[in-house]
């Protein structure tokens, strides 16, 4: 930035050539003082522009990052029965076996509405197989190194490579997939790993409303999928 100019070694004035010109002049030291000042005021000048645009353009990305974080419940947690945490479980509802659960189960009933929580790019969108996997599904891409799973849907609004908005309908809860009831299997991944998405629904909780979710992801280790 500009206030690095003043640091030695970082800038360097033009060579005293540059101003041999003014050598044999009655007024040559008057004028290759003042020359070297206007060159000066001139690079720092040329800086500060270069900072302004740098400082812009960070703006610009914090506004835009703030923006795809996920940071809301993908459904709306009225409509919510029950709440299955990320974690290892004890058991698998249909494998029986004791697996990592990565991500969130919100049990709710079939066709509430399921919504994008940050704003991004659909990357994929997928029928899925019956009774095996994450059925219909969608993931999107958020960039800032973010991406969200919606998987065991009902129905899906969105298509791969469109642009949604936070608060975004883009599905409806189902229970397609390898899964026992109507839930949402949600994932949040950040840098290509799997977080707790709990960690992310800081904008619609209160301090008193997260540390009792944590206390109900932690009670509870069984899940839909």
């Amino acid at each position: 930035s500009v206030d690095t100019t003043s640091i030695k070694g970082i800038y360097n004035p033009y060579p005293a050539s540059k101003y041999a010109s003014f050598a044999d002049d009655e007024y040559a030291e008057l004028m290759s003082s003042a020359w070297m000042a206007l060159d000066a005021v001139t690079r720092q000048t040329y800086a500060t522009s270069l900072s302004l645009d740098e400082l812009q353009v960070l703006a610009k990305d914090k506004e835009q990052m703030s923006l795809a974080i996920p940071a809301i419940w993908p459904i709306d947690r009225t409509r919510l029965k029950a709440f299955y945490a990320f974690g290892v479980r004890k058991k698998h509802p249909i494998l029986k076996i004791r697996t990592m659960h990565k991500g969130v189960d919100m049990s709710t009933d079939y066709g509430v509405p399921v919504y994008a929580t940050g704003d991004g790019v659909i990357e994929k969108v997928e029928q899925g197989k019956r009774r095996r996997g994450y059925g219909r599904q969608i993931l999107i891409n958020h960039k800032f190194g973010y991406k969200t799973r919606y998987a065991h849907l009902l129905k899906m609004f969105v298509k791969p490579g469109e642009k949604v908005q936070r608060g975004q309908l883009i599905g409806e809860v189902g229970s397609s997939g390898g899964s026992t009831g109507p839930h949402l299997h949600y994932e949040v991944r950040y840098e290509g790993m799997r977080v707790d998405p709990i960690h992310y629904f800081f904008m619609e909780l209160t301090p008193d409303e997260y540390q009792k979710m944590l206390r109900i992801a932690q009670s509870g280790m069984q899940s839909f999928d």
